[in-house]
């Protein structure tokens, strides 16, 4: 018989967790003065208790591994519950959400997707920005930890591939997951600091530069202020820029390059491909807007490298409505967010290793065509790849297209117009952030669907940040019966 409280107990440590993490913003919030702290202490001892007695009552069921059935349930668990919780301070602060805008706002949070339907940011308690982006901090850092230990384990989207990649003991699920987290928190934490002394050095004020470099690490894209980056035009984008391509890089190779392997970093071809596709974009999109705008070649550059980086990384942060720089940039931009980042990093989307094994496929099947009798075999990172890969990549673009197909109809049904709906799905499923359009484009926000298509596009992160058949396994029979 399935045996759910293994799950239940580690679900019920990170929701306690969650909870301790609540105090933070509430000692934000009574240094401000606004008497909003009440909140926070009411959602963290709600929080905490739920998580603590959870973990109490499933104590006697822990083991040192898991199933496979439970590792799948506990990934899509921990992402399905967290948001709840998160949701409290919105749902009961000053926002004054309903339950449902509340738990779109902490679902784009914990799966750093960027989607808002709060506006109006600037008055908000401190308190409250803050919690923003340490959801998105904390979803950032959770998801490199998914992908380098349970999706390689559940084999889903050909990220077995990874199997291996730097952490050469297997052992059990958990204790693996202790030991690859220790490892990169480390980095994760360094970088985040970093990167708000960046801020600090390019004119920011210290919770501005904090709450940016939060949602900029995880590539969440959280801003403080409405009109997103655009209030810190300058030399803050390109600070941004260079700490979302890092973000948007493996984080197993910084784990090597601290050990020891200087050049296991620029060896790595997704790194590799990752940076030429950006440059290429970057500099298609420059021309474009040079021809548009000939007197402001540096801002073109800027604003170019800035919101390629951003869309490309699933930041979703933006520096200028580009809904106003034409229909074949407008285009180019809803592909851009269909690519992603590296493999075990806080990029969300496809990924660019996908596309490498998908194009490495292509030309296999090429060469076969040209001879029939030759032997040929795709290569990653200069090594085989199995055809079990290459189906669950095919499986994985598959239900990727199929999924987002399926809800831009059901977004559709809703009364949503074409634009709004196609990018609306596009976006969720590769949480990217902004979608396209006056409604949801960069310069609009969420608040204004229907409950149904926020509930519908909650799902839809939660799929899109879990590489889709995670979720989607759960739901067969099979799983279930197994």
């Amino acid at each position: 018989m399935f045996d759910i409280r293994p799950v239940a107990y580690v679900i019920g440590l990170l929701v306690a967790c969650l909870g301790a993490t609540m105090l933070l913003p509430m000692l934000v919030d009574i240094a401000e003065g606004r008497n909003h702290w009440p909140v926070f202490f009411e959602s963290s001892v709600i929080t905490m208790l739920v998580g603590a007695l959870t973990a109490l009552a499933c104590r006697n069921a822990v083991k040192e591994g898991l199933t496979i059935q439970q590792t799948f349930l506990l990934t899509v668990g921990v992402w399905a519950a967290l948001p709840v919780f998160g949701a409290l301070p919105f749902y009961l602060g000053a926002t004054q959400s309903s339950f449902t805008d509340a738990y779109f706002e902490a679902m784009s949070g914990m799966t750093t997707t960027g989607s808002t339907v709060l506006s109006g940011l600037e008055t908000l308690p401190k308190g409250l920005l803050l919690w923003r982006g340490l959801m998105q901090w904390l979803g950032g850092i959770g998801i490199i930890v998914v992908a380098m230990v349970f999706l390689p384990e559940l084999r889903v989207g050909g990220m077995q591939i990874f199997r291996t990649e730097a952490f050469e003991t297997m052992g059990k699920i958990l204790p693996r997951a202790t030991q690859i987290s220790s490892s990169i928190s480390t980095i994760y934490v360094t970088l985040t600091l970093l990167c708000a002394a960046s801020y600090l050095l390019c004119g920011m004020n210290a919770f501005d530069a904090s709450v940016h470099a939060l949602t900029t690490m995880s590539t969440g894209g959280f801003a403080n202020y409405d009109a997103s980056f655009s209030t810190f035009s300058g030399p803050a984008e390109y600070v941004a820029s260079v700490f979302m391509i890092l973000a948007a890089l493996p984080f197993v190779r910084y784990v090597q390059m601290v050990a020891g392997n200087q050049t296991a970093l620029f060896r790595d071809t997704q790194v590799q491909v990752f940076l030429i596709t950006i440059g290429v974009l970057v500099v298609v999109t420059s021309i474009s807007l040079l021809w548009i705008f000939p007197h402001h070649p540096e801002q073109v550059v800027r604003e170019a490298l800035f919101n390629i980086t951003s869309i490309i990384s699933g930041t979703g942060y933006a520096s200028v409505d580009y809904m106003q720089w034409g229909p074949f940039l407008i285009m180019l931009f809803f592909f851009i967010g269909l690519i992603g980042g590296c493999a075990g990093s806080t990029a969300c989307s496809v990924k660019i290793f996908r596309y490498q094994l998908l194009f490495a496929s292509i030309k296999v099947q090429l060469k076969r065509i040209y001879s029939p009798h030759g032997v040929f075999t795709p290569q990653f990172q200069g090594r085989p790849v199995t055809d079990e890969v290459l189906s669950s990549v095919m499986s994985f673009f598959v239900f990727f297209v199929v999924s987002m197909g399926v809800l831009s109809v059901a977004l559709a049904l809703t009364g949503l117009d074409f634009i709004t709906s196609v990018s609306g799905a596009a976006t969720a499923i590769a949480n990217i952030g902004p979608g396209l359009g006056d409604q949801i484009g960069p310069a609009g926000n969420f608040a204004g669907l229907n409950d149904a298509a926020k509930w519908m596009l909650s799902f839809a992160m939660l799929t899109g940040r879990l590489e889709v058949l995670a979720v989607f396994a759960i739901f067969t029979v099979r799983f279930w019966r197994d």
